[in-house]
């Protein structure tokens, strides 16, 4: 998942809403053995090693937590840097940011402004899923912490016409095991949308014109697709000013700021 604007997540991962922080989804990739990502056996020895090895990574740690007397580097403080580092992970500059809030009306092209009505609009009903400032549905923030993240299943399979996704990878039922939360999944963000292709939780639609074929069908019609997923028509003029605001959310001054790239 794009980790844009992270840190205002009420849930992490695509299929758990039992992963409340970034500290926590952290330890999957980590850790995880099915599937297997970083490969770290469970105390993560061999990454606090190869750090402890490097007289740079040493005195950054130090200086990162002071404690009196100081502690050695160890995993907590491996998972906690790159935690901190990824709640710096702010976007906020993109064309529609600056058109909503900064009253810049030169900001979007009039095609992207129609396809901001028509993201907005009852017929197609984007935003009834990617709503709020993150196009995700609910932010957590300070005050406001006890937000729930929103999971929809989108229609994306229906592999025995009664719902059913693939064995691997069936959302949030696997937590939850209620029958009714099958091929539910976290609703991504939208911003920064344009570079991330491919899309869907297992990107399996190769590009946003596939998105948009997708939604347009209203995607397999099956007892578990959330209500808010149905068929509706886009004319050839309304499809290209709607992937116009799509790419309207792309923040150039975010993906392409050297200081979260280059840590040099």
């Amino acid at each position: 998942m794009s980790l844009t604007n992270v840190a205002y997540n009420p849930a992490f991962t695509w299929g758990s809403d039992k992963v409340r922080s970034l500290e926590s989804q952290m330890r999957q990739p980590l850790f995880n053995r099915h599937p297997v990502e970083m490969g770290l056996k469970k105390d993560g020895a061999a990454a606090v090693t190869a750090l402890s090895a490097d007289a740079s990574y040493r005195a950054q740690f130090a200086a990162a937590f002071p404690d009196d007397p100081p502690k050695p580097l160890s995993m907590e403080r491996i998972i906690a840097a790159i935690a901190s580092f990824e709640r710096t992970l702010i976007s906020g500059r993109s064309p529609f940011d600056r058109y909503v809030f900064d009253d810049d009306q030169s900001a979007l092209s009039p095609a992207a402004k129609h396809g901001m009505a028509l993201f907005y609009s009852t017929r197609v009903g984007c935003a009834q899923c990617h709503s709020g400032i993150n196009f995700t549905g609910a932010i957590v923030y300070e005050d406001h912490t006890r937000a729930r993240a929103l999971y929809a299943n989108t229609g994306l399979y229906d592999l025995d016409g009664r719902g059913a996704y693939p064995l691997s990878d069936r959302g949030l039922i696997e937590v939850t095991h209620r029958a009714a939360d099958m091929g539910r999944f976290k609703v991504p963000t939208l911003r920064n949308v344009a570079l991330t292709a491919p899309y869907m939780h297992d990107g399996s639609l190769p590009d946003l014109d596939a998105v948009l074929d997708h939604y347009v069908r209203g995607g397999h019609n099956s007892s578990l697709r959330d209500s808010r997923i149905r068929p509706f028509t886009l004319l050839p003029t309304e499809r290209a000013d709607l992937v116009e605001f799509l790419k309207s959310l792309t923040d150039r001054e975010f993906v392409e700021n050297p200081e979260l790239s280059d840590p040099n």
